[in-house]
């Protein structure tokens, strides 16, 4: 008797559905399909390191994500997003072990959100977790001179100021040019102004226009960004793609390394999705993603994709 092997696709569609149906009958519940993605992506060869500390003062904890042989690899920090009020550094495993079983050591933070901070709070934080993986990179199998920073919507909104406004990584004498790259993902990077009925966005970065264009990393591209990877898709309805336009525009008029993708079809949280393995073929985001990487990457030591 013939028996059909049970391929990796079919397996990879089975996990698809399943994770979908249960988005729809648990009514959105963010908490349950994190922990039911995650659940299908484990990896081999990767060693995870979670709850360290970086900043005690405010309670403040990292997971890092790096494969067992890694040795001056990359490393890449991510911002999570979640319109700056809500996430947790946990959700987005799937993101680490995947960047992790491609040779990328990486790392996810937490940071503060609104109400409980405004924008000085997070950009704070996360110029610090920042500083942290640049302090501590050699321990963790990664070079210091190979960070990238990488977020997804407000995430990205969040990283995309750290490398165009000088001003966040200044306390710890680091330049956004320290840095080896920029990846966003559907990032909020030219949002003036704040329609009226959104009072978190508000509430975070300000009523008037001084206040509003602090948040704006469009604002603040000056020739003196590291190199940027932007990625959108065309079907978000959550970010609008001229987000990703504008800031392409604009760093292209100052001369600025920037490559832009747009996707054809892709939402918002599809384009994050697709680093994981139940929802890879839906953008090529890891594809994009490490070839950029590879390209700013001068340690050879990011694995060749399987």
């Amino acid at each position: 008797m013939f028996i059909r092997p049970f391929s990796n696709r079919r397996f990879a569609l089975i996990v698809r559905f399943a994770l979908l149906t249960a988005l729809v009958l648990l009514g959105g519940c963010r908490s349950t399909l994190f922990a039911s993605l995650n659940a299908t992506n484990r990896r081999a060869g990767v060693d995870t390191q979670r709850s360290i500390v970086f900043d005690a003062q405010h309670h403040l904890m990292l997971d890092v994500y790096r494969p067992k042989t890694a040795v001056h690899a990359p490393v890449v920090v991510f911002f999570y997003g979640g319109s700056w009020t809500h996430g947790q550094r946990g959700w987005y495993r799937f993101v680490g072990d995947t960047l992790a079983a491609h040779g990328v050591v990486a790392v996810i933070p937490d940071y503060r959100k609104y109400p409980h901070v405004k924008m000085d709070g997070f950009m704070q934080d996360a110029a610090r977790a920042v500083a942290w993986v640049h302090q501590h990179a050699s321990e963790l199998g990664a070079a210091p001179d190979e960070l990238f920073v990488m977020g997804h919507s407000a995430g990205g909104q969040i990283g995309a100021l750290l490398v165009t406004d000088p001003s966040w990584l200044a306390p710890y004498d680091l330049r956004p040019t320290d840095l080896a790259g920029f990846i966003g993902l559907a990032g909020c990077y030219d949002f003036m102004p704040i329609p009226a009925n959104e009072k978190d966005m508000l509430g975070a970065f300000g009523r008037d226009a001084a206040a509003q264009t602090r948040a704006q990393p469009v604002h603040f591209v000056s020739n003196h960004e590291p190199p940027m990877l932007l990625l959108q898709g065309e079907a978000d309805h959550e970010v609008d793609p001229s987000n990703a336009v504008s800031l392409a525009h604009e760093l292209e008029a100052k001369h600025d390394e920037v490559t832009l993708h747009l996707y054809p079809g892709v939402s918002h949280n599809a384009l994050v999705f697709a680093l994981s393995r139940p929802f890879r073929g839906d953008a090529p985001t890891l594809d994009d993603v490490l070839r950029f990487i590879r390209a700013h990457d001068r340690t050879g030591d990011v694995a060749t994709l399987p």
